[in-house]
């Protein structure tokens, strides 16, 4: 697949990151609940990513891309920047690899993200919290480090290896009539329906998105790929906008992208705590609040949902706290 002169990653290449990383991540359980399955009139299979290494699909990209690095010999550090579970990701994956890792981490970010980062090995920059600033942290730090980056998303291996979740779910449950997951920068979203495409094609394939940071939604609606400045989310994982080569996939490869509200999003999280006996992330549960609000399948059919990740900030939660979301 190509769009013009930008190299887009294929099929062949989520295969290719499934053969490469495959000794090395968890291959993580599909679960179910009766009690969900009656409350929105679907069958809905959850593939629990949160339970990846790093607490989040993260690291299948992360992998992918730093593997091939280390193997060449050529790099010594890699760089990124990140909100949090990309940041762990690319942490853990450099560990292994024995290269030091460098994460550029807006301020406000989740307290136990940052801190997963640093206990994963990977030295923290902090930056002010906009996506502008983020990059230009992360230009000085590699110009600085002289590390090689590992985008969090726009980056055809990193888009690649998020697909293999996708590959994973549907060896599993092969007749799904919907895969859907969250989108922030795209990967896990180009990498799904770079799967899906190519195993399922009877299958939709779903993005969900907060309507507070709603730029795929804008995006996709107008086939012109639209940003977002000043993101209004508790879905901290979801506040980029979304990506080049991200952009190319989704406007190809997707069928639909819904947006969710604030308290839909929470609403969702207690849903999934209750029914399924998880605590998911709030970027997770927004797929599932777009189930929960009938947007996503119709009735009787057969829904797949990637659990992106798992890393609460416990003492943000708001049900926790017992604080209501407008």
């Amino acid at each position: 697949m190509n769009s013009g002169s930008l190299s887009l990653p294929t099929f062949a290449d989520v295969v290719a990151a499934a053969d490469r990383i495959g000794p090395y991540v968890v291959q993580t359980p599909v679960v179910r609940s009766d009690s969900f399955d009656a409350r929105v009139n679907r069958r809905v299979f959850l593939k629990c990513e949160n339970l990846q290494r790093g607490g989040a699909f993260k690291y299948r990209g992360a992998l992918n891309a730093i593997l091939p690095l280390a193997e060449a010999g050529r790099v010594r550090a890699v760089a990124t920047h990140s909100s949090g579970n990309h940041g762990t990701a690319v942490s853990l994956a450099a560990g292994k690899c024995g290269l030091e890792a460098y994460v550029v981490v807006p301020r406000g970010s989740a307290k136990p993200k940052v801190e997963a980062i640093r206990q994963a090995g990977g030295t923290v920059t902090e930056c002010e919290p906009t996506f502008a600033a983020r990059e230009a942290a992360l230009r000085e730090l590699m110009e600085r480090t002289s590390a090689h980056l590992v985008h969090p998303f726009d980056d055809s291996r990193v888009i690649a290896g998020a697909g293999t979740a996708a590959l994973e779910f549907l060896c599993d449950e092969p007749e799904l009539d919907v895969v859907s997951t969250p989108i922030g920068g795209g990967g896990l979203i180009g990498g799904t329906a770079l799967a899906v495409r190519a195993v399922a094609r009877q299958c939709k394939v779903v993005g969900a998105e907060p309507a507070g940071s709603d730029d795929a939604y804008r995006s996709f609606q107008s086939r012109s790929r639209q940003g977002v400045t000043a993101p209004q989310t508790i879905a901290d994982g979801l506040r980029a906008s979304i990506g080049v080569r991200n952009f190319e996939l989704l406007r190809d490869c997707v069928d639909d992208v819904v947006t969710v509200g604030e308290k839909e999003i929470v609403q969702a999280m207690q849903r999934v705590l209750q029914d399924f006996k998880m605590l998911i992330e709030p970027s997770s549960a927004v797929p599932v609040a777009a189930v929960l609000a009938g947007k996503i399948g119709k009735p009787g059919q057969r829904v797949g949902i990637v659990i992106s990740g798992g890393n609460v900030d416990l003492d943000m939660c708001p049900f926790l706290r017992g604080d209501q979301v407008a």
